[in-house]
């Protein structure tokens, strides 16, 4: 499109009566408040958390016919008080997204295909495996050998004292369960890592890491 002198002053003064009356002489966030609460209007809003890392930001979620139409932060929650990161920011696509995992894939011993199941197959496959690995490899008592020191003997002649050590095999309760390892995420808190904790240590775990550390 070809400007001559005349239309170029006509365009400057529209674009600067816009933005005089955006940021000078009109508010408009009433009218942006009003967009949005038509936009969310009928839908349902619950709180929820992000799940993106450990932060634990606080999210408004609203769902209209078991659908995401709107995700923002929450301006009551402690942690963000209503901002959200990029990735905060986009959460809703994680649940409108059509390549979205929806049940869980199980593949068996020396198959080479995916298939979905259950989530109460999974679950109980999971436990299983866990209880039997655990009383597998589930080990009370340990025994060792450790050097002790046995009364000293003292030396008529000088008037020195020796002390004797020796190798003792000794027994030692541990009840741990050393076929087990847990990795902890990076999309966890510290409530949930306390938890985690918690759970773990009751089976015996020992070898317990976490994600960052890796």
């Amino acid at each position: 499109m070809k400007i001559n002198r005349r239309s170029f002053l006509k365009l400057s003064g529209a674009t600067a009566g816009t933005f005089m009356m955006g940021g000078l002489g009109f508010d408009l966030s009433p009218v942006k408040a009003y967009a949005r609460e038509l936009r969310i209007k009928k839908g349902k809003e619950t709180t929820t958390i992000c799940c993106y890392c450990s932060v634990g930001c606080g999210i408004l979620v609203h769902t209209l016919e078991g659908k995401v139409i709107n995700a923002e932060g929450d301006p009551d929650h402690p942690v963000n008080e209503g901002s959200l990161c990029s990735k905060g920011s986009t959460i809703s696509q994680m649940a409108t997204n059509e390549s979205r995992l929806r049940k869980p894939l199980y593949r068996a011993p020396g198959a080479k295909a995916w298939k979905e199941v259950e989530w109460d197959w999974a679950l109980d496959r999971v436990a299983r495996r866990i209880k039997d690995t655990r009383d597998r490899t589930f080990k009370p008592t340990v025994r060792t050998t450790v050097r002790e020191k046995f009364a000293a003997e003292s030396a008529e002649e000088s008037g020195l004292y020796r002390e004797t050590f020796a190798d003792v095999e000794k027994e030692f309760v541990v009840n741990r369960a050393e076929g087990i390892a847990h990795v902890g995420s990076a999309a966890l808190d510290n409530e949930e890592c306390y938890l985690v904790q918690k759970l773990v240590r009751s089976w015996g775990l020992v070898h317990v890491e976490h994600q960052a550390r890796l």
